[in-house]
């Protein structure tokens, strides 16, 4: 594994880092541009530091996710991997075997998968080398692939052709439901966005029940102490809201009544006591569970935040659009 040269390191070292006021008006501490590519914030969005620097390009092209280990980026050929618990923040680099396939998450290694044929491979951790495995899923148009703390399996497939199940280590597979995007996973409770909402599962994914409805898609879901957050889209409002679950998904309560009503929301997350949007107006904080936001970071023009956790970093990034 390639480790970045001493005056890299150095350049990280000394990068800046912006300090964001608690106060409810506008901050203007920060002002961000298209340079800005991964912001990174450890103290609970109260300053926040470009970690960009030994990233390739202008801009992140690829796929990403973030789980307990940080951040991963998929460009090209190589993996990019920033530990969230560096005291200086710099990229690990590999190389990774095939420039059209995605990555994510697993319990025992990092998944890759090609989007057009399918082609699973999985690295175990610890290990180099991809190894092929669920060669005999021959679906097409995958999206994602999840893992549940069980280890129970489920492909995402595009197009409506269904969510896709398996708990013998990929021997067999049932299609369990359809029009799925994302999947989350909390004290034993599945939720997934999809084309009818927010949907449920209490029973390891083999039944589905859609919890929170407002006519339109869900948007994001992610796990919060004691339940989950998510975004679903409002066809009466034409506007993305925001809600929390306290028991598991079973009840919704909203928590955006101190945000600007806006059509492109992209994410909610909680760190500690606190909860973090990315709005087209920047990344908002609530300290009391969405009673009231304040505006931390301001946004780059024409772009949203997405934001995600890793222990109790923050990683923001800009993109356009509010899918």
């Amino acid at each position: 594994m390639k480790i970045f040269s001493l005056a890299v390191l150095l350049l990280l070292l000394f990068a800046f880092v912006y300090p964001v006021t608690d106060s409810e008006q506008k901050s203007t501490a920060y002002k961000p541009d298209d340079s800005s590519m991964v912001l990174q914030s450890a103290d609970g969005g109260q300053s926040w530091q470009d970690i960009s620097e030994g990233l390739p390009g202008g801009q992140l092209e690829g796929n990403l996710f973030v789980n307990d280990r940080g951040f991963y980026l998929r460009t090209g050929h190589h993996i990019y991997h920033n530990k969230s618990n560096n005291v200086t923040p710099f990229w690990e680099k590999e190389i990774f075997p095939d420039e059209s396939s995605n990555i994510a998450p697993g319990r025992s290694g990092m998944f890759a998968y090609n989007y057009h044929l399918g082609q699973f491979r999985q690295k175990i951790n610890g290990s180099g080398e991809w190894s092929p495995i669920y060669q005999n899923f021959t679906l097409k148009g995958i999206i994602d692939i999840f893992e549940t703390e069980a280890g129970t399996v489920f492909i995402v497939c595009d197009r409506g052709r269904g969510l896709f199940r398996s708990a013998d280590n990929g021997k067999n597979w049932k299609e369990v439901t359809r029009g799925v995007w994302k999947m989350v996973e909390s004290n034993g409770v599945l939720m997934a966005s999809s084309v009818n909402g927010i949907i449920r599962s209490s029973d390891d994914g083999q039944t589905w029940e859609t919890v929170v409805s407002e006519g339109g898609v869900g948007i994001g879901i992610s796990p919060i102490d004691g339940g989950f957050a998510a975004i679903t889209f409002n066809t009466r409002t034409k506007t993305r809201r925001v809600r929390a679950s306290y028991d598991g998904g079973k009840t919704w309560l909203a928590i955006d009544a101190g945000l600007p009503p806006s059509m492109n929301i992209t994410s909610i997350i909680q760190v500690g006591d606190q909860f973090f949007c990315g709005h087209p107006d920047g990344i908002y904080r609530s300290s009391n569970k969405g009673k009231t936001w304040t505006l931390l970071v301001p946004s780059i023009e024409g772009k949203v935040f997405h934001l995600s956790v890793s222990g109790n970093v923050i990683y923001a990034i800009p993109s356009a659009g509010g899918c």
